[in-house]
Order: C-alpha cells, then sequence, then structure tokens
C-alpha cells in the first residue's frame, strides 16, 4: 500500500522584523513551527490547550496562543512577534528589566508569554490600571503558579511608566555595586536575565539540542485503576514504522520496583510497592505498562496506540473509606490497605478533662487532592556520558536521593548513575517523588542509546503524585475564659497508590494539629491508607495544610461557642516560654505574640471595614489563621558543598535543587557574606550546580530545608578556606601564593542536624523532629456573592517569621506564591474525577483575578541560632494554613461553615438555603 503523501504549504513570514521563508504542513501547530523549524525556543510550551498562556506570541499585532493556532490560519506574509523580538541579553525592553527588578522571575517558565502579552497590552493602551493589566491576563489565560501576579502587575505598571518617559530605565536596573551585604537586599537572581529573554533552556529546549540518534519515548498506560495484566502483546508494534524497540518490565534487570523510603519504625510497608513498569498489576490510573522507543514522537505514539494489553479489572477504591471497608481486598497482596498508624500521647489523659470541660467542640474536616498544577510538563532524557556513567535528565529536586529509589530496581550501582537537574519550571514538591527517571534509564539501558520523554499536560496531571486527602476528625476542650485544656483527634490521610514518603507526611499530619498553641494534653491517631488513587507525594507544607485546616477552623469554631473574638483566642493561647509543641519539642523562638499585637489593629479595622460594606447581596469576612512548619529533614539530615579557589575567585559546587524558590541568588548572597575578608564580588561567584557528577551530596530541595543546610554547609566550606587562606599576618594568600605553596583549593563544607533532633518514640510520637520552624499569621478579606455562593478574596495581609530575610526578593515570592496557592486550595482546585480533572482549567487553576491584588506581608526577623546568619526556612509556612484563613472569613461573612475542601459556590449556596 503506497505511503500517505504529506502536503506542505510554503509562507513568507516577518518574524520578529525578518523575512522568513515557512516551509510547514498546515495542520501543524504554530508553536511547534516556531520552537521546532525556526529554532525560536523563547516561546514554551505548556498546557497546549490554551490555558497556560507560556506560548503568547503577538500574530498581526493581535495576541494568540500559538500552541492552539494551526499553520492553515496564519496568512501569508503574517506578521510574528515573539518574545526574542522584544529583547535579547544585553538589550531588554523595559518590560523584561522591570520583571527582574520586581521578583516575577521565580521559576521563569511563564515570564516570556507574560511579557509578549503585556507588550501587546501596552502597544494598545500606554497607561493602563492595575484593573486593566489584572483583565487583560485574565481574558487571554496568562497563568502564573510561582508569583501570586501581583509582582507581574507592579512590573507592567512600572513598565509602562518608562515608556511613558516617567521613569527611567536605569531605576529599573539594581546597582549590586552599592551593596557592602546583600542580605535582606532586593538584589535579583542571577538567572532572571536568562528568564526574561526566554534563553533559559528547560528540559524541552534542551530536547531539541540532544543528537538526531536520540530515541523519543511514548508510554503505553493504564485506563483503569486497578486491574491484573493478563498479557502484552507488543507484536503488531515492533513492526511499525521507526519503532527501535518495546520495553516491558521483562527488560528490567533489576527488581522492577522503585524504593520509596520507608523511614519510619511501624510502617508495615516496606518502600519497594511501586514497580518501574507494571508486570503483574495496574494499581492506578496512568500507570506505566510500557515503553516505546522510536525514531519519532509521532512514531512512538502511533506504536504505544498498538500495543494489546489484556486485563482483568479489580475493584477500584479511590478513596480511604472504601480501602479500608472489611470487604476490600489487599491493593498490594501480601499488605493491609491501612499500612502505617501513629499515635500522639502528650499530657495527662484526656477523657477526664473533656468530660469536665466547660466548653468542648468538635468536627469532621476533608481536603482534597490537591494537583500542583506545574506550568512545564514533566520530561527528561537519558544517555551514557563519556565515562560510561548512565545520566538522567530531569526536573528532580531530589538528586541523591532519586538515585538511591530507582538503583536496585534497575539494576545498576548506584555509583554507576549519575543524575542532573535541568532548569526547571516549577514543582511545589512533586518532583521529590520519581516521575520520568527510571522510565528513561530503563529505555537507554534496553536500546543503548540517548532517549528523550516529554509528557503532555494530561500526563503531568494523572501521571505525578499528588497532596493527599485528609480526613480529621477532633476535639477541643477550654475553660470558660478560653484557655485550651485538651486535644484529641483521629486523622486519614488517603496517600494513594503507592508509599513513597507516607510514613513522614503521616507524622507531619500528627505534628502540626494544633500546632501553634500551648496543648498540654494531647491524644491523637493517624492512619495511612492506600488506595487506587493517585500517589500521594510532596506538595508545599506537606502533611500540615490538612491538619491546620482542621484545627485552624475548629479554634474559630471553639471561639464561637465561647463568645470570644478568634484572634483573642489564639493570642490568649499561642507558644510562649514554657509551652511545647504537639511533639513535645520546646520552639526556638516565641514571636505569635508579637505578631498578633501587630495584627491586631489591622483585623480591627477591617471587620469594621466588613460590616460597613455588606448588603443583603454581598456579605464581606474577616478570617484569621496560625501559621507554623518545620525546617528540614525529618529526625536528622546532613549537606554537603565544595568550595574551590580559582583565578576567577571561587566556584561552588552544589546540588541544591531550584525548582523556583532561587537557591542561584540564596548561594550567591550566602557565600558572598561568608567570603567578605576576601573581597570578591557576585561575578567572581561561580555556581557548578546539581550534577551528581560534580556536587557531593547536599539533600533534596523539599521541606524548607534548603536555606538551613546549604546556608550552613556554605559557611562552614567558606571557613574552612578563609583559614587555608590565611597569613599569620591576618591576610589572606592569593591564588597564585596557595598553587605555589601547594596549599589546597578546594574545600568540603558540611552541616548536620542529627545533635539537634531525636527519632520518633513509636507509642508517643514525641520527638525533637527538626532544628528550625516558622511561624505567621494570615489574615484574609473575602466577599460571598448571596446569590450565587461565590466567594471571592480581595485582600490578603500575613505575618511571617522565617528568621533573617536572606533575599526579600526571593521571600516575598515565595510568600505571594503560596497564598495564591492556598486560594486555590480553598476555593477552586481539586483532584478526584479522572474524566474533568486532567486539564490546567478543568483542576480549578487560579487565574489572576481569582487572586487578590491587595497583598501585604509584615516580617518579624527573630534570628534563629542555627540558621545561616539567623534565618530558618521560607517556602513551606505561606502555604500551611490560608485555606483555613479564607474558610473563617467565609463563616464570618455569611454565617456558612464549610468544613470540606474547596468552598465551591454550590456547598456555600446550599448553606445559606439551610
Amino acid at each position: 500500500m503506497a505511503e500517505k503523501i504529506v502536503q506542505l504549504k510554503k509562507k513568507t513570514l516577518t518574524v520578529n522584523g525578518q523575512d522568513v521563508m515557512v516551509i510547514a504542513d498546515e495542520e501543524a501547530i504554530l508553536s511547534d513551527v516556531i520552537r521546532k523549524q525556526l529554532g525560536l525556543t523563547g516561546i514554551k510550551v505548556g498546557c497546549r490547550a490554551g490555558q497556560c498562556g507560556v506560548c503568547s506570541v503577538i500574530l498581526n499585532g493581535k495576541l494568540v496562543r500559538s500552541c492552539v493556532m494551526k499553520m492553515k490560519r496564519v496568512d501569508n506574509f503574517s506578521t510574528i512577534t515573539t518574545i526574542e523580538g522584544i529583547g535579547t541579553p544585553g538589550h531588554l525592553h523595559p518590560l523584561q528589566q522591570a520583571f527582574i527588578k520586581h521578583g516575577t522571575v521565580q521559576c521563569g517558565f511563564c515570564n516570556p508569554g507574560f511579557i509578549v502579552s503585556a507588550k501587546a497590552l501596552l502597544d494598545q493602551n500606554t497607561n493602563p490600571t492595575r484593573a486593566d493589566v489584572r483583565k487583560w491576563f485574565q481574558v487571554n489565560r496568562n497563568a502564573c503558579r510561582c508569583t501570586g501576579y501581583k509582582q507581574i502587575v507592579d512590573a507592567v505598571m512600572d513598565a509602562a511608566k518608562v515608556m511613558r518617559g516617567e521613569m527611567k530605565f536605569e531605576e529599573l536596573q539594581y546597582d549590586f555595586a552599592a551593596e557592602k551585604t546583600f542580605i535582606g537586599s532586593y538584589a535579583p537572581r542571577p538567572s532572571g536575565e536568562a528568564k526574561v529573554c526566554g534563553v533559559w533552556n528547560y528540559g524541552a529546549d534542551l530536547g531539541l539540542q540532544l543528537p538526531a540518534s536520540t530515541l523519543r519515548l511514548a508510554l503505553v498506560q493504564a485506563k483503569v485503576s486497578h486491574a491484573k495484566i493478563l498479557s502484552i502483546d507488543t507484536a503488531a508494534a515492533e513492526k511499525m514504522p521507526g519503532v527501535e524497540k518495546i520495553v516491558t518490565h521483562k527488560d528490567i534487570k533489576g527488581s522492577n520496583r522503585i524504593f520509596g523510603f520507608a523511614c519510619i519504625p511501624g510502617n508495615t510497608c516496606d518502600g519497594y510497592d511501586r514497580p518501574i513498569l507494571c508486570d503483574d498489576k495496574v494499581f492506578m490510573y496512568g500507570d506505566a505498562i510500557a515503553i516505546v522507543c522510536a525514531d519519532t514522537d509521532e512514531h512512538a505514539k502511533a506504536a504505544a496506540a498498538a500495543v494489546k494489553v489484556e486485563l482483568e479489572e479489580l475493584p477500584a477504591y479511590m478513596n480511604a473509606a472504601d480501602a479500608m471497608a472489611e470487604d476490600a481486598i489487599q491493593i498490594h497482596p501480601g499488605l493491609e490497605n491501612v499500612y502505617f498508624e501513629q499515635s500522639t500521647v502528650k499530657g495527662e489523659d484526656t477523657k477526664p478533662i473533656f468530660a469536665s470541660a466547660p466548653v468542648v467542640v468538635e468536627g469532621s474536616y476533608h481536603t482534597t487532592r490537591q494537583p500542583h498544577l506545574v506550568l512545564e510538563p514533566d520530561v527528561g532524557f537519558s544517555y551514557y556520558d563519556e565515562e560510561g556513567k548512565l545520566t538522567i535528565h530531569s526536573k528532580s529536586i531530589a538528586l541523591y536521593i532519586h538515585i538511591d529509589m530507582i538503583c536496585e530496581g534497575l539494576g545498576i550501582p548506584k555509583e554507576e548513575l549519575r543524575i542532573v537537574q535541568n532548569p526547571t519550571g516549577g514543582t511545589f514538591g512533586y518532583k521529590i517523588s520519581i516521575t520520568v527517571e527510571a522510565l528513561l534509564a530503563a529505555a537507554t539501558m534496553a536500546t543503548g542509546k540517548p532517549c528523550y520523554l516529554e509528557f503532555d499536560m494530561e500526563q503531568t496531571i494523572t501521571y505525578t503524585g499528588k497532596r493527599e486527602v485528609g480526613h480529621v476528625d477532633i476535639k477541643m476542650a477550654a475553660d470558660k475564659d478560653g484557655k485550651l485544656q485538651g486535644l484529641e483527634y483521629q486523622h486519614i490521610f488517603d496517600h494513594g497508590a503507592y508509599s513513597e514518603w507516607g510514613d513522614i507526611v503521616l507524622f507531619k499530619g500528627n505534628q502540626f494539629i494544633g500546632a501553634g498553641y500551648d496543648f498540654k494534653n494531647i491524644r491523637g491517631h493517624g492512619k495511612l491508607v492506600c488506595t487506587n488513587h493517585t500517589y500521594g507525594t510532596a506538595f508545599r507544607s506537606y502533611g500540615s495544610p490538612q491538619s491546620l485546616w482542621a484545627s485552624e477552623c475548629l479554634i474559630d469554631e471553639l471561639a464561637e461557642k465561647i463568645g470570644m473574638d478568634p484572634l483573642e483566642l489564639r493570642y490568649k493561647n499561642v507558644y510562649r516560654p514554657g509551652a511545647t509543641t504537639p511533639t513535645g519539642q520546646e520552639p526556638e523562638v516565641y514571636s505569635l505574640p508579637e505578631q498578633i499585637e501587630w495584627l491586631r489593629p489591622k483585623y480591627q479595622a477591617a471587620l469594621k471595614s466588613a460590616k460597613e460594606k455588606s448588603t443583603a447581596d454581598k456579605k464581606y469576612g474577616v478570617g484569621i489563621a496560625l501559621a507554623n512548619y518545620c525546617c528540614g529533614g525529618d529526625f536528622g539530615d546532613m549537606c554537603e558543598v565544595r568550595l574551590e579557589l580559582a583565578p576567577h575567585g571561587v566556584t561552588i559546587y552544589s546540588t541544591w535543587q531550584d525548582h523556583g524558590q532561587g537557591s542561584d541568588m540564596g548561594t550567591k548572597t550566602i557565600l558572598h557574606e561568608a567570603l567578605k575578608p576576601l573581597h570578591i564580588s557576585m561575578e567572581q561567584i561561580k555556581m557548578v550546580m546539581n550534577d551528581t557528577g560534580t556536587a557531593p551530596d547536599g539533600g533534596c530541595s523539599a521541606g524548607s530545608r534548603g536555606q538551613l543546610f546549604y546556608g550552613n554547609a556554605m559557611i562552614d566550606a567558606s571557613e574552612k578556606l578563609l583559614d587555608a587562606m590565611r597569613k599569620e599576618d591576618g591576610t589572606f594568600r592569593t591564588y597564585d601564593e596557595m598553587v605555589a605553596e601547594g596549599i589546597e583549593l578546594a574545600y568540603t563544607g558540611s552541616w548536620a542536624s542529627g545533635q539537634y533532633c531525636t527519632m520518633i518514640e513509636r507509642e508517643t510520637a514525641q520527638c525533637n523532629p527538626s532544628p528550625t520552624y516558622m511561624y505567621g499569621m494570615f489574615m484574609s478579606e473575602v466577599v460571598v456573592d448571596m446569590k450565587t455562593g461565590k466567594a471571592t478574596v480581595e485582600k490578603m495581609t500575613m505575618t511571617a517569621d522565617n528568621g533573617t530575610i536572606i533575599n526579600k526578593l526571593s521571600v516575598d515570592g515565595q510568600m505571594f506564591g503560596s497564598y495564591s496557592q492556598g486560594v486555590g486550595f480553598a476555593l477552586t482546585e481539586q483532584y478526584d474525577d479522572l474524566d474533568k480533572h486532567k486539564t490546567l482549567a478543568g483542576c480549578g487553576f487560579p487565574y489572576i483575578m481569582d487572586i487578590p491584588d491587595e497583598m501585604h506581608v509584615e516580617y518579624f526577623e527573630n534570628k534563629r541560632e542555627l540558621g545561616p546568619y539567623g534565618a530558618s526556612g521560607v517556602g513551606e509556612l505561606p502555604l500551611s494554613s490560608p485555606h483555613a484563613s479564607i474558610a473563617n472569613a467565609v463563616n464570618n461573612a455569611c454565617g456558612v461553615r464549610i468544613r470540606d475542601l474547596p468552598l465551591l459556590p454550590e456547598k456555600i449556596l446550599a448553606g445559606l438555603k439551610k
């Protein structure tokens, strides 16, 4: 049979002011033609559904999302402007410079799309209001998961001033030479210029630069949630055009299991429950069954569709209640569906306390399975390097840990594995888990060739881990004056199909129920449950949002029952000297009373304003919540870096993995301070980051541990280098003098927390799990539409004690970005229905009009004895409980208490009708 004839059309286009000839299929997508044929990778591709705007270009003067624009709609002689046509490194447009100044550059994946979009707006309107800018981005579906949007609007407003001649371009630039110290400064991160120009190459950009021999991979994935695999027939697919190899579990040399780190005694799962490629069973929707390796993406996908998998479908337990039912079968044969339990026992028996307490409140609280909703789809590639090491590039934020997780399953010594982190478009924690790494390695081991795997957005959403569902039954006792007397709870975490990090998450659930308050008497119990839904993994503040959702809402209910203001009830009971955490640990600082005192007048003014603004149709309300999270690996952790003196200055070799939080700026700021005696400038600090082939093991970038551990390790390395360079007269040797005298140039710095931490007591959960903590308060102001039930957050005020602020620009970004994720968690986000929740919009992604433009954070810099220059952590604190403050505000506005996230309009409306 004759091959189908492919017809192409020649067009002349003016791209960034230059006429180019384009020969393309009329059905081709504009974004693919720009990136793959014209080589302009400044535009990025995220959702491929027109829902995120990262692919925005200006076509004939109109802003378009190029991922949904077919070439047949692009007329001959059309004019196209991409990010490359707006500004280049060294020749920035005011928009690009303003984006750098205002800290919109975090992971950076959305920056080119926003800048192109903003350019299209300013071409039409050089004097927009903030409302104009927000409406523009909303209509054009420009999405950001990192910033909270406020900084983006700030940047556009300043750029417009420059374009109108009301501000000098130089006012947008940062004067590094004027700073003696960068601790606490607004210095922009080193990657900023590359990100706003679109030349920061993410995984898919690097994929276009791989050798022509690189195989393209496509997965054969399960479309059911639980089944026995009866047969896998690859015969027909193997004969299809371009197919090199189809890899199944039979091709994997090792155990074919990913090690999920069973960490805590009492966990009956050994952690080896997740297959690399399914062999006997399918455990969740999207499970990988086979890998097609072919010469093109099209050939790989066609062959994947031709692989025949025969299944015997089994009961799918999509929630904890069903999996815990008496007649439920074991999802993993030989392992009970409830595979880990942990109690908390602190102080006196709570039964008599509750029997005699003047005031008792109780409630049941439920959280949703929150999707991370990153804009960069999961992506990676693999090859054998010049030393013969199997090398994997991915979005990993746990490079050395991931080697440990997959080496046994692949059947390869860990010394022969190398993992490199690509520039990463956000993870928010999910990449502490394995996604593409083992699949890529298996394909390269089976073929001997470099391999590339790129998920689409549906695969990214359905295959990667989520924040697990939490269900908490909670009860509090207090005296008539509001002094807390006791806490009881039962909580269940639905951790999905696999056990990765599950026992740690359950422990943190126990650790943070009631955290922040002086509960001297606690009796609690938690269960970790295996279901057939998507597996649970790390997400900012993992473990605490489920817990603080329950305790921070019930505190409000307690205040209501007593007839006491909820802020004053908190003030009476927060940590002060003599108080201990739910695990019995003494807080290292006691800043919550001070934070509440600062917040009080603003809270009272907000309540007054809400009352005055409320009408029959619109009710305004104010809600508060206490925020609390820990820093560092649980029960003891360590980190190493290597610092080397060089002719240019110094070079740091580190695995402080960056997924948007700003480890590049953190690294330079801390080293600049530590090496002050050498008078080294920022430019003289070179970074070789995130490659296990060049840097020692520093641990993961998760749990707000990075700044604490890497910072202290860098200070240790700096002190060792300074000691080696120091002469008897107190001056320092030069590089040439060090070489001439034969003195070592490179030094390993380390820091470990084990001496400050203790292991969990199995029966009571009492321990000192973390070396430092973060503390804060949220105040959310909302309006509820009484006709529709829709709640909207209008303003956020937050206080935060993160210790010393190392870089203000980065910390602000973490605060605002986390809060915006909290708004989504509270009001819209969910991943439950496998048919409905497969796209960003379907999962309830919060766009700019969903997030308040008024956001403020007040910092309380209580120095931490153990932190670098007094710093604690950052990223987890602001997503620990903002959703609770929003729910409390909704209740304050309209008297409806919702205990089941998200607070959808129909739930509020149902409450109003009651």
